[in-house]
């Protein structure tokens, strides 16, 4: 096998299918076709005389050689993030693109104004903006700042807590509950929950532990859609104080839940301190949630 055959681009093929264990979960990672995928992962078999994956139902599973193909793409990878770390490390104008990667519900009446402040202020600076669920890798450059509740931040990570976020129960406004209800006493009423990649969050984990998941009429991956189908009368939910207030079609239950209250972190890989960019909109989204932490309390 002549592994010298190969370019960057076959390596980050061979990486992806590694990673993803599919075709189809390998197209999404490169953002390319399913057949684009095949074609390619069939010409480097051939063009290395070696097969890298075995074909099965469930999808695809290295073979000895293709493990040690993907593990001299990891490496390959690890060393160009890294180049390309210390190089941004250096610039130091206020210019060129930033990405912050975070969580949808912070897309609603939390991020977008500061994010305009931000441009107006500075004008050489693009923001590209990730949302979802998943965890991107920092050291691998898929992002250059995480915004994300949690604990502590992983190993070899910066990061700084910017915000205190807590939690409540949200009634529809059209679900009366009896005077007084509070949010541990709420047993014999639908419930909307947080189900897929949310099922291990803070939330889910309450709603769990006081059983109300056994009334469960709805479920989803997004609290954005928990929001939306209790504001429509689907039943109860939990969610973020400043997501839940800001709905006007639904009503907190009593005070937000001891224990449920959740840190904000912005991390940030330590290569890019230094990158005059990255500091300014550090700077300035720690500002800006530092003044919104009334609104994080369920305050205002």
């Amino acid at each position: 096998m002549n592994e010298q055959a190969l370019a960057w681009d076959d390596y980050r093929f061979v990486l992806a299918v590694g990673r993803a264990g599919s075709l189809n979960g390998a197209a999404k990672l490169l953002t390319v076709s399913h057949p684009t995928v095949f074609r390619r992962i069939n010409a480097i078999e051939r063009s290395l005389g070696a097969r890298l994956f075995e074909r099965a139902r469930e999808g695809y599973a290295p073979t000895p050689t293709g493990e040690e193909v993907i593990a001299v793409a990891a490496e390959i990878e690890t060393r160009i993030a890294a180049t390309e770390r210390r190089l941004a490390g250096l610039d130091a104008r206020p210019s060129g693109k930033v990405r912050l990667t975070t969580v949808e519900p912070l897309l609603y009446g939390v991020l977008p104004p500061l994010l305009a402040r931000f441009r107006v202020a500075h004008p050489g600076i693009v923001l590209e903006l990730i949302t979802d669920n998943a965890v991107r890798d920092l050291s691998r450059r898929e992002a250059d700042l995480a915004l994300r509740p949690g604990g502590k931040p992983p190993e070899g990570l910066i990061g700084r807590k910017v915000a205190r976020m807590a939690t409540g129960v949200y009634r529809p406004r059209s679900l009366r509950l009896p005077r007084g209800a509070r949010p541990d006493d709420l047993a014999d009423y639908d419930w909307l929950v947080p189900d897929g990649n949310l099922a291990h969050i803070g939330m889910a984990q309450w709603l769990r532990h006081k059983q109300y998941d056994r009334r469960t009429v709805f479920s989803a991956n997004s609290l954005i859609a928990l929001r939306d189908a209790a504001a429509c009368g689907m039943g109860l939910t939990v969610l973020p104080c400043y997501l839940g207030d800001a709905e006007r079609r639904l009503a907190r239950v009593g005070d937000p839940v001891a224990g449920l209250a959740a840190d904000l972190w912005l991390l940030s890989h330590p290569d890019l301190r230094r990158t005059e960019r990255m500091r300014v909109f550090a700077d300035a989204l720690r500002e800006g949630l530092a003044a919104l932490q009334p609104m994080f309390d369920g305050r205002g």
